[in-house]
């Protein structure tokens, strides 16, 4: 639906991008802008800049960038409708004609109905005959029935056709519960129970929904766990089991787990602060879901290998939202549910002394690296050192940094001048990393590749010129009738870039234009390429003498009739153009 120009005018003056921001990302003032560390991909120095004379964004390192709904259809997963809808409700604005819904919005509402369906059918077997096996295997694992209730567990019977069979008597369409990934098609396209024979547990997001499940099987086949993969109302990446019940305890802590069954247990001896990732690696879109409700992150993962390797992992991405970090290692190798059953009477004491004392981040991976040297040589040491004053400096925070390096020296009795110069020398390194990776920013903002604009390669310096002509208008909208009687949009060479100038010309309202006028009309990516033209040129703003070399080199282009081009042109532009070709090739 085309929403009309005074309320996206409204819409515009209501959503501050900095502010809304500022509600996922760590923003810091650098004069004019603002940056901070991106929220939609894993980094250490800041490439997210949020440009607040125009309400745009644009990312250095990932390319992402638009206006303030872009920014809210990537961080939130949404649509553009649903962006839109977010925004208003946010700024107290009735979304005009709000009846009318589009195709994906109603997908998205009968998955949600499916899944409730769906939590409900599987609690309601477990609690039945056909539940027997899965509610022995509960039971076993020492669950209650006030537990059960509350994360609402249940039991996918074995056969393959019962939830199916109850859903389509429900008036779901085999398409729908596809798309739930709740069933699966068969070779005669016939649907079958995507879950079978496994205890089931579902994942609810912030509002209360049901989005995923989770099904263990209650052998030891493999695979031991099979979860909902991605669906229009679901993505395993920013999911997390329990932050619905989390984010209410109050706590500004949250406690990271790695399984269903330990967050389980941590939150029936009352550490309701406790959540896990959805069978993926921990990712960034999870850190900055827990960063939004706490200031501390407190890393639970089993005390082998492989779960120390991930806390490993974990540190960095958790880190680079801003919170503070700490690393709990359950003693004795177990997991929490297992360290809960081997103290019935006060698992609860003992595991909140541990909590208590648990490592910060450099604490831990400090003791990590000691572990792999022999302090007791000269060899050893001088190894240790090396390595954990690197891993210091590279850190970001330097007080920090000096404090550990005094104890490092002191522990290892050698100067700490010694130690010091070593990590001056650390320090220097990184700096001049940081400025090398700042060039390669300010070189991918002027970069001859496009993912939208795919004939800059081979048009670059015309496509400069012209995207010197966009950026010129964004700045000055009173000059584009002057532009506009200048240079007609046909003569822009790339397709992206005549299109952007064409939606420019019918655009402008009291001379005034910005991004969120072309947010209904562009892609995400379109978005991102327009944010990128518009910012790259903003600290060297063109004068209009500028601008005139500029059409100049569209005017004097050698014309040719790419096909791309000529399948975006109207037949008016088609027929203006073959009609000056015409003129070229005689010469006249």
């Amino acid at each position: 639906m085309a929403l009309p120009d005074y309320f996206l005018q409204e819409l515009k003056m209501r959503s501050d991008l900095p502010d809304i921001a500022s509600s996922y990302v760590n923003l810091k003032r650098k004069g004019k802008n603002m940056v901070g560390l991106c929220p939609f991909h894993n980094e250490k120095t800041p490439s997210f800049n949020i440009y607040t004379d125009n309400g745009s964004f644009y990312c250095f390192g990932c390319q992402a960038g638009g206006d303030v709904i872009t920014f809210v259809m990537k961080i939130e997963n949404l649509d553009y409708m649903e962006a839109v809808r977010f925004l208003a409700q946010r700024a107290g604005l009735n979304l005009p004609e709000d009846g009318i819904d589009d195709g994906l919005s109603k997908l998205r509402t009968r998955i949600l109905e499916i899944n409730r369906a769906t939590a409900r059918f599987f609690h309601e077997t477990l609690l039945s005959t056909d539940g027997k096996p899965g509610l022995d295997y509960l039971k076993n694992r020492g669950m209650d029935s006030k537990t059960i209730r509350r994360f609402g567990i249940g039991y996918a019977p074995e056969g393959g056709f019962a939830l199916v069979n109850h859903l389509k008597n429900l008036g779901y369409t085999k398409d729908e519960m596809t798309q739930a990934n709740v069933s699966g098609i068969s070779r005669n396209g016939n649907s079958y129970d995507r879950f079978r024979g496994r205890v089931m547990f579902p994942i609810i997001d912030l509002r209360g929904n049901v989005i995923a499940f989770g099904g263990r099987i209650l052998t030891d086949e493999k695979p031991k766990y099979i979860n909902t993969s991605d669906t229009p109302v679901y993505h395993k990446s920013s999911g997390l089991f329990a932050m619905n019940i989390a984010k209410n305890a109050n706590k500004r802590q949250i406690i990271l787990a790695e399984g269903y069954m330990d967050v389980i247990a941590l939150h029936r001896a009352g550490f309701t602060n406790a959540v896990a990732s959805l069978g993926t690696s921990f990712t960034g879109e999870q850190a900055r879901v827990i960063a939004k409700y706490a200031d501390e992150a407190v890393i639970c993962y089993d005390s082998d290998e492989a779960g120390q390797r991930a806390a490993m992992r974990a540190i960095p991405i958790l880190k680079a939202t801003g919170l503070k970090i700490r690393v709990l290692a359950v003693p004795g190798n177990k997991d929490p549910d297992e360290f809960m059953k081997s103290y019935p009477n006060d698992g609860m004491l003992r595991f909140q002394k541990l909590l208590d004392t648990a490592p910060n981040d450099i604490e831990y991976k400090l003791t990590k690296i000691r572990i792999k040297y022999d302090t007791e040589t000269v060899e050893g040491k001088s190894g240790f050192i090396e390595e954990a004053i690197d891993m210091l400096g590279k850190s970001g925070d330097i007080m920090k940094a000096e404090i550990y390096a005094k104890q490092i020296a002191q522990t290892m009795e050698v100067s700490f001048e010694s130690v010091k110069q070593l990590m001056e020398q650390t320090e220097k390194k990184e700096e001049n990393s940081k400025r090398r990776e700042e060039r390669k920013k300010l070189n991918q903002m002027s970069a001859n590749t496009s993912i939208v604009n795919t004939e800059k390669r081979q048009n670059y310096k015309i496509a400069n010129a012209e995207e010197g002509i966009l950026a010129y208008l964004f700045k000055n909208p009173d000059e584009i009738q002057y532009v506009a009687a200048k240079i007609p949009s046909e003569k822009f060479v790339t397709a992206y870039n005549r299109r952007v100038y064409k939606l420019l010309l019918g655009k402008t309202i009291q001379n005034e234009i910005s991004l969120m006028d072309f947010s209904q009309d562009l892609t995400t990516n379109e978005m991102a390429e327009l944010s990128r033209i518009v910012n790259s040129r903003s600290e060297v703003p063109s004068t209009r003498e500028d601008v005139q070399t500029m059409i100049e080199m569209l005017q004097n282009a050698k014309l040719h009739v790419n096909p791309q081009q000529a399948k975006d042109m109207s037949k008016e532009e088609l027929a203006e153009m073959m009609k000056r070709l015409k003129k070229e090739k005689l010469g006249e």
